[in-house]
């Protein structure tokens, strides 16, 4: 009986009414043609469902943005850029691989408006500056890899001398800020800091570069976790 009533129940004929409101039929690009439109390619992943779908979703809103920063803003808000003020968040794996390339070019661009990230997210940029990070494997060996001198950011190297290169340029510069602090009075926030370094490291390469150069705004966060305690400076 039971079985009869599970069969029954599964291959129940659907009104063609219940369809209403499932959402778009799932369908995915057609690589038929074969010059390919990337255009069409990324506004299938609407419909192509799982990640694809939310990567759809994510353009949506960014374009959104977009929308309403070339609106011309309001007079009583003169203080702000523009009509929308656009927050980019990442930790220092985003700038550990690849992805520091295209929040480079993001800043460079005046793309977003505020920065807000890890120490981390800080240090790696500048170290590619000196020394580069390498693509290897999830499986190589952490103890090995230590005993050689060469630290592991899941399936990227990084050789403990990128390190030391770094801490040799960025301590010079600590000091004389010591010294500025002490003589001439300067405040020095985590932003300010950073805006500095940018100024030091004179390399178009590098996220903090050009966000000195373009007067950007930061925002630093003392761990991880975004918390309320973050310092904002321009």
């Amino acid at each position: 009986m039971a079985e009869t009533e599970s069969y029954t129940a599964t291959c129940r004929t659907s009104e063609p009414a219940s369809t209403d409101g499932l959402g778009a039929p799932v369908r995915g690009y057609d690589f038929s043609d074969p010059t390919v439109d990337y255009h069409k390619l990324l506004s299938t992943f609407r419909t192509t469902g799982f990640q694809a779908t939310s990567f759809a979703l994510a353009v949506d809103e960014i374009n959104k943005m977009i929308a309403s920063k070339l609106i011309p803003k309001p007079e009583e808000s003169m203080s702000a850029r523009t009509n929308c003020t656009i927050f980019l968040g990442y930790t220092s794996n985003m700038v550990s691989c690849g992805v520091r390339e295209t929040i480079r070019f993001l800043v460079q661009h005046r793309m977003v408006d505020c920065i807000v990230t890890t120490a981390g997210g800080i240090e790696e940029d500048f170290m590619k500056c000196w020394a580069p990070t390498h693509v290897n494997s999830f499986d190589v060996s952490g103890a090995s890899l230590r005993a050689q001198q060469i630290n592991r950011i899941g399936n990227l190297l990084i050789p403990t001398q990128n390190y030391c290169l770094l801490e040799d340029w960025i301590t010079p510069i600590l000091d004389q800020m010591v010294v500025e602090q002490k003589n001439d009075g300067v405040l020095w926030t985590p932003s300010r800091l950073i805006n500095r370094l940018g100024r030091e490291i004179n390399n178009p390469e590098s996220i903090y570069y050009w966000a000195w150069k373009v007067s950007f705004l930061l925002m630093f966060t003392f761990s991880k976790r975004l918390h309320p305690y973050s310092i904002m400076t321009q």
